[in-house]
């Protein structure tokens, strides 16, 4: 990679090089955060496997404290109705 704002003036002013620039490198930054705080978070359901909690079971928990209480009840329903209807409750 050209590290030299000024490779291409023909292309992009040096003002819209240097925003490019920093926009790449700013997404690059938060990439590596992004990675960092991933492998955080693989680390804590390590440990919660660790002391006997089921992984799976934790995510779907994470995953419906995420939804809006009107949505998970009609999810909910749905779900009834479907079992229901296939006569599995």
């Amino acid at each position: 990679m050209a590290d030299d704002a000024s490779a291409h003036p023909d292309v992009l002013g040096a003002n819209a090089q240097g925003q490019l620039k920093s926009i790449i490198e700013r997404v690059e930054r938060l990439e590596t955060e992004k990675s960092e705080i991933s492998e955080q978070i693989k680390e804590v359901f390590a440990e919660a496997k660790g002391n006997g909690f089921d992984v799976k079971v934790l995510r779907r928990v994470i995953r419906i404290r995420k939804m809006d209480r009107a949505r998970r009840q009609e999810e909910d329903a749905i779900l009834d109705l479907y079992l229901s209807a296939i006569g599995e409750v």
